[in-house]
């Protein structure tokens, strides 16, 4: 049986996409909130949804 389509699921506060759960984040996945060290990094520069939309509407 293939686990990985039950695997918890959040939303990236910056870019807005989906991101699964990774046993690297197995101690603190509460606290997790970024999809990848880039959008980490980009998180002062994100002012929420207005930053997430625009980006989505250039793609």
């Amino acid at each position: 049986m293939h686990k990985k389509p039950y695997l918890p699921q959040k939303t990236c506060l910056v870019c807005g996409r989906p991101f699964s759960w990774r046993k690297k984040w197995a101690r603190d996945w509460e606290q997790v909130k970024y999809c990848s060290e880039r959008c980490r990094r980009q998180r002062s520069a994100a002012s929420g949804a207005d930053t997430a939309d625009s980006d989505k509407s250039m793609r």
